[in-house]
Order: C-alpha cells, then sequence, then structure tokens
C-alpha cells in the first residue's frame, strides 16, 4: 500500500492453458479519477513469443520493433542488432529528427533537448551495435547476443519515452481539464 494514499500494488498468479507455465500479473487501480479504473499492469515474465507490436507505436515504427523481437527470437543477433537500428531510426525521424546520418539526427534530438544525455549516449550505442552488424568484417564473430538485448531494452525505454509517456501525459491533461470544467457547471 502506498503510504500516503489508498493506491495499492496487487498481484494475481495464473497458469497458462497450453505451457502450464505460470505468470504473475502486478497490477493497480488508479488512484485519482472517476471510477477508479485500472492504473496499469504489467506481466512477469514477458510473453516469450511477440505477435503484435505496441498500439502506440506507428506501422513503420512498430514492423521494426517487432522484427528486432523476432529476430531475438530465433537468435538471430546480428539481424536484432540491425533491426533495433532501424527501430530507432525511424522513430528519431518520425520524431522530426534532423540529419541525412544516424548519428546527427541523434545529435539533433539531444542539442534540442529532445534526448535527454543518458539517451543520447545509448542511442549512439545502439547505432554502433547495429553498424557492427551491417558492417560486419570477414573474421567478425558477429555481435555479442547479451549486447543485443541491451539494446533492444533501450529501445523499448527510448519508444516508451517518444510515444507511450506523451500519450498517457496528454490523456492525463485531457481527464483533468474535463474534471475542471465540470467542476466550473
Amino acid at each position: 500500500k502506498k503510504p500516503n494514499s489508498d493506491k495499492v500494488l496487487k498481484f494475481d498468479t495464473y497458469k497458462c492453458g497450453n505451457c502450464s507455465g505460470f505468470t504473475m500479473v502486478l497490477w493497480s487501480s488508479s488512484e485519482h479519477g472517476f471510477g477508479r479504473g485500472l492504473h496499469s499492469f504489467r506481466v512477469l515474465p514477458y510473453p516469450l513469443k511477440i505477435n503484435d507490436s505496441p498500439e502506440y507505436l506507428p506501422n513503420a515504427v512498430g514492423r521494426s520493433w517487432l522484427q528486432t523481437q523476432k529476430s531475438i527470437e530465433s537468435e538471430s543477433w546480428d539481424a536484432a542488432a540491425v533491426m533495433a537500428r532501424t527501430a530507432m531510426q525511424t522513430a528519431l525521424k518520425d520524431n522530426s529528427a534532423k540529419g541525412d546520418r544516424l548519428v546527427d539526427q541523434i545529435d539533433d534530438l539531444a542539442e534540442r533537448g529532445i534526448l535527454p544525455p543518458l539517451m543520447k549516449d545509448w542511442a549512439h550505442e545502439v547505432r554502433l551495435l547495429g553498424n557492427e552488424g551491417t558492417h560486419a568484417e570477414p573474421d567478425s564473430e558477429g555481435v555479442n547476443p547479451n549486447d543485443v538485448r541491451d539494446a533492444s531494452e533501450f529501445l523499448d525505454y527510448l519508444l516508451e519515452y517518444l510515444y507511450r509517456l506523451p500519450k498517457v501525459i496528454n490523456e492525463y491533461r485531457e481527464r483533468h481539464s474535463q474534471n475542471e470544467d465540470s467542476t466550473k457547471e
């Protein structure tokens, strides 16, 4: 229970009807607003098979993100690194990044304050990892699977930051402006 409110973090466990594996769902109801609906939830462990991209992603970004996940599932590490880089670049362009090269696009969004310094640094790491997968040397052993998993996790945070978080904030603001309007009447 959150000490200064009625908000409580709850969890349920479920057994999969197909594989008999167990999952845990962490969830909480809304603290504010009408009807006290669902605030958020997380399923652990994350699903092993991913068939769709998150609904808040534009099609081109979602397609590249999904190909990244499918490449990780099949342990195609070089392909996953390249697709993570592609998804990131598509998202940056969709957020008005300027420049012809990815390095310039990352720096542009960072200079304009859209990407915080830590995200800028990680974006360059994903760029370099994708380059390693794209421009492999003949004696290359390929990209490190752990690096690809880290890049994919960063990509999830970046896409959450660029797409989902602004959507949630706008919904919050709309809800509060409606509440204020109804209070004035």
